[in-house]
């Protein structure tokens, strides 16, 4: 069996994840060769192998991974002891910040995502409709009682906001004027004044 480690102690798994998500982000997935990842961390294929059964299973977890992220940082805004407003509000800046920090992961997904296996693509489209339906369910609970404007249908609203997250990887560089919680901040108060009856 494949050590679980490298002498520097990091786990063989995320070693390979660290070099994909580089030579992905560089080069491009289809540009990118089985043995440059395992080269690049230092493993053998096999051990690739044990962890991950394809260069389709890497791409899938680069993704999955900040997804799994955002969705128990949406459920914790989610379930707060909050008014609505704020719940969404939190949520709204939180997939900002979160996408901006994994910005390259990100990236890498919207451009390679067609390279997925159906099946992979179809786990993945279930994962992202779960998390945008817990998103949508904070606008319908305002919606319902009376906070946010009814004049948007919730699934709209939701696409709008969701819409500039995805864009964020096109223009945000971290050298730039605004920091990710101005950008976060200013996309959750303009989604905000957007509900607003």
């Amino acid at each position: 069996m494949p050590r679980t480690t490298d002498t520097d102690g990091t786990p063989v798994p995320q070693r390979l994840l660290a070099a994909a998500t580089r030579l992905f982000a560089e080069q491009g997935y289809d540009r990118t060769s089985v043995q440059e990842i395992v080269e690049a961390a230092g493993v053998t294929k096999g051990a690739l192998y044990h962890y991950f059964g394809s260069k389709d299973d890497l791409l899938h977890e680069v993704y999955a991974r900040v997804l799994r992220v955002q969705q128990e940082r949406l459920d914790h805004f989610a379930e707060m002891d909050a008014p609505v407003e704020k719940r969404l509000r939190g949520a709204a800046a939180d997939v900002v910040v979160t996408t901006i920090e994994n910005l390259d992961d990100a990236s890498i997904f919207f451009r390679s995502m067609h390279h997925l296996s159906p099946e992979k693509n179809k786990q993945v489209r279930a994962e992202r409709r779960r998390y945008h339906e817990r998103f949508r369910a904070l606008i319908e609970e305002g919606q319902r009682e009376g906070v946010f404007s009814t004049a948007t249908p919730a699934d709209l609203v939701v696409d709008y906001h969701f819409g500039s997250v995805h864009h964020l990887s096109t223009w945000y560089r971290p050298d730039g004027p605004l920091s990710p919680q101005e950008v976060a901040d200013h996309l959750a108060d303009l989604l905000l004044r957007a509900l607003r009856p």
